[in-house]
């Protein structure tokens, strides 16, 4: 998330929202927001929106994750909302969308498997 100057402006119970400044480092050859930067903050989002409800002590990492990319990113910060729509024991499924910094404009969607895991740092 630094290399991409992202920052984590609201935390609530299965819900997370990271903003991300354009710059052109992190463009494509359109001038858009590249969709790889759209890809990481919303599955950033989506995690750590898993994380706020995972058991103390546990971890979380992504299992997959769908993206659809609805219209070009032209804008000057992206704002990325995760919330988890499922709570499982072992599997937590979230969605994601990606907005512009209006969020008038929904740019991505995703939906995202997280799965628990132990903090074992063997």
């Amino acid at each position: 998330m630094k290399t991409l100057n992202a920052s984590l402006d609201k935390v609530q119970n299965g819900q997370v929202q990271i903003s991300c400044l354009f710059s052109e480092g992190l463009s494509q050859q359109h001038n858009f927001f590249h969709a790889g930067v759209m890809a990481t903050i919303v599955d950033s989002a989506c995690g750590y929106a898993a994380m706020t409800i995972a058991p103390e002590g546990k971890e979380v990492l992504s299992v997959e994750f769908k993206i659809n990319f609805l219209m070009p990113a032209r804008t000057s910060k992206l704002i990325a909302i995760g919330k988890v729509i499922h709570p499982g024991r072992t599997l937590i499924v979230c969605e994601g969308n990606v907005f512009d910094e209006s969020e008038s404009k929904l740019i991505a969607r995703m939906t995202a498997t997280i799965i628990i895991v132990s903090n074992d740092k063997k």
